[in-house]
């Protein structure tokens, strides 16, 4: 029974050593700032580059 228990305090405290490390890690990615996307990195396709003949028009 005092072996279980070992084993059990043992995984308890490893994941509550990993949860407070996860938390501390999501507040640094909310305190980035959001970067808006720029139309440069949109790549645009013109009707002459998209191959009709591999696709069909979906009705």
């Amino acid at each position: 029974m005092i072996a279980f228990f070992t084993i059990l305090f043992i995984l308890l405290a490893i994941n509550a050593f990993l949860l407070v490390f996860s938390v501390n890690g999501a507040k640094e990615r909310f305190k980035k700032p959001i970067e808006p996307i720029s139309d440069t990195s949109i790549a645009k396709l013109t009707p002459k580059e998209s191959s009709e003949g591999e696709y069909k028009k979906a009705v």
